[in-house]
């Protein structure tokens, strides 16, 4: 969905009555479902609130807001359409907190956010799909994998620790095309390349991805694709539940210290079949988050547990 009609659909639905929001539609008979226990599954992963919880936070820190005082902000619009593309269903007099932004800590108390540390600790993070418009968008991948060409590829900001420490290991090695492609600061500007569109990365049969603040956000595409994502276990999750990923079965898995990355290349590299394994898993993958009514029933039902815990 380009950014217009993104914009288009956010603010009909602010303005339109919210009679035409009836959530029971999505949610009558879903116990019926065949797939219901893959639908509650997903809740429960993504809200893992478990009792009732006192939401008087302490004074100075409260930011709980009514259904119906919540307004289109000038800033991080991308939270609002997709938090009130489901909140829209639910009584206006309900009380919720929305933590936006790149959430890479865990919450002291029950908040709706896109993204949380894969830990045991995470539970006041409740997730939902935010700012899906950029992190949360699949390709058509046309060029077989064995068509692709060998070069490790990367384009992106580099801003953080990790990818600087990347960048300077393998910058100027020949098997590989890195590049830092936004603002220029003396920690990346030895790294700098032009922009490249998905397609130019989808010429390549590995792809790199690392996380940024949180997830990194090429991973969805890239699972989608003929090409594998080449990263580290994944330290933060959001809707697409990385923290259920798995090391060379949805990618290939490379070590926190990068001293690996090419013993695992030249692997697949020599055994395409394994290779094309992984990329049928990630494809797989993906596969569970396209059903689009499916998404909303699992997205109304995971405020509905939120509601139901928070009072």
């Amino acid at each position: 969905m380009g950014r217009f009609l993104y914009n288009v659909k956010g603010i009909l639905r602010y303005l339109l009555p919210r009679i035409l929001f009836d959530k029971q539609k999505y949610l009558d008979n879903v116990e019926q479902r065949s797939d219901y226990k893959y639908i509650i599954d997903r809740v429960n992963y993504y809200n893992k609130l478990d009792s009732k919880i006192d939401m008087q936070v302490e004074s100075g820190c409260n930011k709980k807001i009514a259904i119906k005082d919540y307004k289109i902000p000038k800033k991080l619009i991308n939270y609002f359409y997709d938090s009130y593309e489901y909140l829209v269903y639910f009584p206006k007099d309900l009380e919720f907190i929305l933590e936006s932004g790149d959430v890479n800590y865990n919450l002291s108390y029950p908040s709706l956010t896109k993204s949380r540390p894969i830990d045991s600790n995470n539970k006041n993070n409740i997730l939902l799909n935010l700012d899906k418009i950029r992190h949360f968008s699949f390709v058509e991948d046309k060029i077989p994998f064995c068509a692709k060409d060998d070069i490790l590829y990367f384009r992106g900001g580099v801003y953080q620790e990790h990818r600087i420490r990347f960048l300077s290991k393998y910058f100027h090695d020949s098997r590989c095309d890195l590049g830092h492609t936004g603002s220029i600061a003396e920690s990346n500007k030895a790294f700098v390349k032009p922009k490249s569109s998905k397609q130019e990365h989808l010429r390549h049969k590995f792809i790199l991805s690392l996380e940024g603040n949180d997830v990194a956000s090429n991973l969805k595409w890239i699972m989608n694709s003929n090409s594998i994502a080449i990263m580290p276990k994944p330290k933060f999750e959001t809707w697409f539940m990385e923290g259920r990923l798995k090391g060379d079965y949805h990618y290939i898995e490379i070590d926190d210290d990068y001293n690996n990355v090419f013993e695992k290349i030249d692997y697949y590299k020599n055994n395409p079949r394994k290779a094309e394994v992984i990329i049928k898993n990630a494809n797989s993958y993906c596969k569970e988050f396209m059903d689009k009514n499916r998404e909303i029933i699992i997205s109304l039902l995971v405020l509905e547990k939120y509601f139901k815990f928070t009072n």
